[in-house]
């Protein structure tokens, strides 16, 4: 089977060493095996996302010589294909509309809850008609999960199990502001453009298995997965473009390309000395089992 790999990112501003990083893994693996690099971006947030960001992040990826062979449709545009597949939820009756307010939902407690995540209690799902004509206002659309555990494999951290009703909930697929959200989002665009391996940040590790099972759900292929290390400032926040941390636009005015990549390939375990190196000379010596699973702790600048 062919690979498919993909890099997907959001053009809410300049990207900095912490994306790229996760783009130079994804575009080594896929080129070592000689599969199809696909390029997409996801800008379903309108109001962050823009088109003028989504063009400087074609040019930085050339620049550093990150080609793609195909580019698929940004996900605004993909609206009726989102529409299509809740439906698909909604015919095996695992939607429902769910009313929770924010601050009620940052009541919950649970004992898997972190980093502002909560597991839903399935307060909505016991709603009667009457009930929910009375709220008076628009609702998320939540899909309700088993009682089940989903576990994989990942190609950088390990084995991960995650148990769906306990660990997770009941999660949200359109929000009330009928934006869909991430979790559908994804899982249908890897589908349906035949995605076999995703490289991404180790921050997105226990999402997978909410999207392994909308997978499940819509008839797609799990892919391969690899969670990277994330990228840390020596104070231990992780890089963001909010924060312009490690900023590109900034590097590239004291750095050559060949010299971003060497630094990022230093610290993916793939170039010890930290020498300036092009993608290209990378690909014949690229191995998985080069890169360690643990955060990097970098100095800014």
């Amino acid at each position: 089977m062919k690979v498919v790999g993909r890099f997907a990112p959001t053009p809410s501003g300049r990207m900095h060493m912490g994306n790229l990083f996760a783009a130079l893994l994804a575009w080594l693996s896929v080129r070592s095996q000689g599969g199809t690099m696909i390029l997409r971006m996801e800008d379903l947030d309108s109001q962050r996302t823009s088109s003028l960001n989504a063009d400087r992040i074609r040019r930085d990826l050339e620049w550093l010589g990150l080609d793609w062979d195909v580019e698929t449709t940004p996900q605004s545009l993909r609206t009726e294909r989102y529409l299509e597949q809740l439906s698909v939820l909604e015919e095996k009756g695992l939607l429902y509309p769910c009313f929770c307010t924010r601050s009620r939902l940052h009541s919950l407690t649970a004992p898997h809850a972190s980093e502002g995540v909560f597991v839903y209690d399935g307060h909505c799902l016991a709603l009667s008609e009457e009930e929910k004509k009375a709220m008076g206002r628009p609702p998320s659309w939540r899909v309700q999960v088993p009682c089940e555990e989903i576990s994989f494999t990942d190609g950088v951290q390990g084995l991960y199990v995650e148990h769906l009703k306990t660990q997770c909930g009941d999660f949200v697929v359109r929000r009330a502001d009928g934006a869909f959200v991430y979790q559908l989002a994804v899982v249908v665009d890897d589908g349906d453009a035949g995605v076999t391996e995703v490289v991404r940040g180790r921050d997105l590790l226990n999402s997978t298995p909410r999207q392994m099972y909308l997978q499940r759900l819509f008839g797609y292929e799990t892919p391969a997965y690899y969670h990277v290390p994330m990228l840390m400032s020596s104070d231990g926040r992780r890089l963001s473009k909010r924060d312009r941390d490690m900023d590109l636009e900034e590097l590239s005015e004291t750095l050559s390309a060949q010299a971003i990549v060497g630094r990022l390939a230093q610290w993916a375990g793939l170039n010890p000395a930290g020498e300036s190196v092009t993608p290209q000379e990378l690909v014949k010596s690229f191995s998985w089992k080069q890169v360690d699973k643990e955060d990097v702790y970098i100095r800014d600048g």
